[in-house]
């Protein structure tokens, strides 16, 4: 509104998301996240955001809240777009709490039992504090639902990704999720573009069901250009658990296939264009539990002269999702197959703490991806 004066950096963002909205432009992550809870609150789902910076979001993505640059007291002057989105719309709460995992995501899978019609989301500042709420996560979230029979449809928005910040602003622990994953007791997923978030937010409402989301949410991706979408993907479609190879390959003279989740995806991609290969595919796996083995076999088909499968990871090899998922992809090769690992060494640390290492890991994971197969190698 004309009473509001926004910060001249946020305006832009508004700017932009305006030409988003009337498809002149892509749409990116924080738009994104803003028409699923439009949408939402629209239809009458209630709408709860909570976390230590997700007013603003830690990588200023978001801008749920817009504050007036000539208010006159501190606590006036705020502007939130999402409350003022139809007349009889349903609530849309977004709070910066307090610096305390353990009490908010305590407090928060308490109100997501309480209010199923409510897309309870709590968002860590960076998804490797989530562990000061391990006790939460183990206890309730976890298990609740067998231990208990109370049906939870909380959503946790955990940034996670390896750029060389260090080993407290990299990782969200996406090994340990994926080892208290059983029963079906929750979804874990990597969203890689700006629509699958639109539609992983949406389908957590929408559909007749109610388990805990983990979101292992991006950083650099929230402004990559590549990982936006053009508005027809948010009109049709749904949340794809596998992406298939974007390129149009000849399947059968495809030799290796690359199965990856999340932003390595897109290194994996500059390379292959670096070196001009035509005979790898890669598959990107946005949905890591319960996996989606239907989805993913159909793409293995796909090459069935494909004497490799290559999993690659950014993650540490005794972290992220790689022990989880062998069993899971060679389940699904075909005979003769051979499964291989690229990804960084087993460490005690998510990461190391200096840029220039991440680096040179980050270049050889990613040029193993291409590489002869080494070390652990699984055959079908």
């Amino acid at each position: 509104p004309a009473s509001v004066t926004p910060h001249q950096l946020v305006k832009k963002v508004y700017d932009d998301r305006a030409a988003m909205g009337r498809g002149e432009i892509n749409v990116d992550w924080g738009m994104g996240e803003h028409m699923a809870f439009a949408s939402l609150v629209a239809s009458g789902f209630p709408v709860r955001l909570s976390g230590e910076d997700c007013g603003r979001g830690t990588f200023t993505h978001r801008h749920a809240v817009i504050h007036d640059q000539a208010r006159e007291k501190w606590d006036a002057g705020t502007y939130v777009p999402l409350q003022n989105v139809a007349d009889k719309q349903a609530p849309f709460v977004v709070i910066d709490s307090i610096l305390s995992e353990e009490a908010v995501l305590g407090f928060e899978y308490g109100y997501a039992s309480n209010d199923p019609n409510t897309l309870v989301i709590w968002e860590a500042q960076f998804g490797d504090f989530a562990n000061g709420a391990q006790v939460v996560i183990d206890q309730f979230i976890a298990s609740g639902e067998v231990k208990w029979g109370r049906v939870n449809g909380i959503t946790l928005m955990l940034p996670h990704g390896y750029e060389g910040q260090g080993p407290e602003h990299s990782s969200a622990r996406l090994e340990r999720f994926m080892q208290l994953a059983a029963d079906t007791n929750m979804q874990i997923v990597q969203p890689t573009t700006a629509s699958q978030i639109f539609h992983v937010l949406r389908r957590q409402m929408v559909r007749n069901l109610r388990k805990p989301l983990v979101i292992m949410t991006p950083k650099s991706l929230l402004r990559n250009k590549d990982a936006t979408s053009p508005l027809s993907e948010f009109t049709k479609g749904a949340f794809q658990t596998v992406i298939p190879e974007s390129k149009e390959l000849k399947g059968d003279k495809v030799k290796r296939v690359i199965t990856c989740s999340g932003k390595v995806y897109y290194d994996l991609v500059k390379k292959r264009e670096e070196k001009g290969m035509d005979d790898v595919a890669i598959i990107r796996v946005e949905q890591l539990y319960p996996f989606p083995h239907k989805a993913f076999a159909t793409e293995l088909k796909k090459y069935p002269n494909a004497t490799d499968v290559v999993w690659c990871q950014d993650e540490p090899q005794n972290q992220g999702a790689w022990f989880f998922v062998q069993h899971y992809i060679h389940e699904n090769m075909l005979d003769g197959q051979k499964l291989g690992y690229s990804g960084r060494a087993a460490s005690a640390s998510p990461a190391v703490g200096y840029s220039h290492l991440h680096q040179e890991q980050q270049k050889a994971l990613v040029e193993g991806a291409f590489g002869k197969l080494k070390g652990f190698v699984l055959t079908k």
